[in-house]
């Protein structure tokens, strides 16, 4: 009944995180639709016999730009993603300072690792560790050649073999269900959205202080036309809007997917119970200390930020990259 359970929530997750993923690029196609018709509405249209400007929508002219821009985007984003999905590895190396364990290193280590993937049915990863106090674990990469077991020394120390167990068999199932290539696309999407919005408000606030909030030579002699301002301003909300969609995106599948490898993770090492301890343990002195990159962060087997109380604990929780330790652990000794 408790495997049943387990491969019924796993099915569900990967439904639902196969959903969200698909609305990144819908998002992002989407909000750059919105921001020409914006763009069209307030550049188009007729004088009234009053002699007032009546904005219009071209709908058509929109669709037109559209197709002839859309392709422009998608080839960037395209570029851009592939650039970032293939050094991500290294990356997050160079960030946490993770060094390779061999096995005559910690033996220990190494040979639950291995043991776990022989119960698994999977190909052993490799096995980075990170001279840090703090109790950590994450999965990385995106293929055979580069998934990858990172922990902590902190870890190392605090953990008995059977917790340890459960948190390597927890990140084992992030790499067998493939988690961590789904979270490196959803974490470069909302990089790309997060760059054109910054981008943007720079421009903005360059605007702002140096050039004016506009000038004769941007409007339309007529008066339906828009100031560079107004453009910049109709981007950023365009850009914000899409930041904001892409980020509760990223984080709902984020912490769908811990509950999935939670389950993993109670299913191979055998004992639900010892990950719950462990995840006790982690929850007192999580993350890492010279690493401060939500984008590492939310890999983290428990995120090391705190939720706040009430209204604030409801907000944190919708911008949250996991689910409550408390709620882990529940569902845990439940199994």
């Amino acid at each position: 009944m408790r495997y049943v359970g387990i491969q019924s929530q796993i099915s569900s997750n990967n439904r639902k995180s196969a959903l969200l993923l698909i609305a990144f690029p819908a998002i992002l196609l989407g909000m750059m639709w919105v921001f020409l018709a914006a763009l069209n509405y307030f550049t188009t249209g007729y004088y009234d016999q009053a002699g007032y400007f009546v904005n219009q929508l071209d709908a058509d002219s929109v669709n037109l730009t559209f197709e002839k821009v859309a392709p422009w985007v998608v080839g960037g984003v395209a570029l851009w993603f592939v650039i970032a999905y293939f050094s991500n590895t290294k990356m997050i190396q160079h960030a946490t300072g993770a060094q390779p364990l061999m096995r005559r290193e910690n033996p220990r280590v190494y040979n639950i690792v291995e043991n776990l993937c022989m119960a698994g049915g999977m190909e052993m990863p490799k096995v980075n560790v990170i001279d840090d106090p703090q109790l950590n674990a994450f999965a990385s990469g995106i293929d055979k050649n580069s998934y990858t077991v990172t922990v902590t020394t902190g870890l190392l120390d605090r953990l008995n073999d059977e917790e340890l167990a459960g948190v390597i068999g927890h990140e084992l199932t992030h790499i067998r269900n493939r988690d961590t290539r789904l979270l490196i696309t959803s974490i470069i999407f909302v990089g790309i959205i997060s760059t054109v919005f910054t981008l943007v408000v720079r421009m903005i606030y360059n605007r702002m202080w140096f050039g004016g909030f506009s000038s004769s030579n941007d409007r339309n002699e007529k008066g339906g036309g828009l100031s560079t301002m107004a453009v910049l301003i109709i981007g950023a909300v365009c850009a914000g809007i899409a930041y904001l969609f892409t980020m509760l995106t990223r984080f709902a599948i984020s912490r769908k997917r811990e509950f999935m490898a939670d389950a993993g993770g109670a299913e191979l090492c055998g004992n639900p119970l010892a990950l719950a301890s462990a995840l006790r343990k982690i929850s007192a002195n999580p993350g890492l200390g010279d690493v401060e990159r939500e984008d590492i962060a939310q890999m983290y087997i428990i995120h090391p930020k705190k939720l706040g109380q009430g209204l604030m604990e409801f907000v944190s929780g919708l911008f949250a990259t996991h689910p409550s330790t408390e709620e882990r652990i529940r569902i845990l000794e439940q199994f």
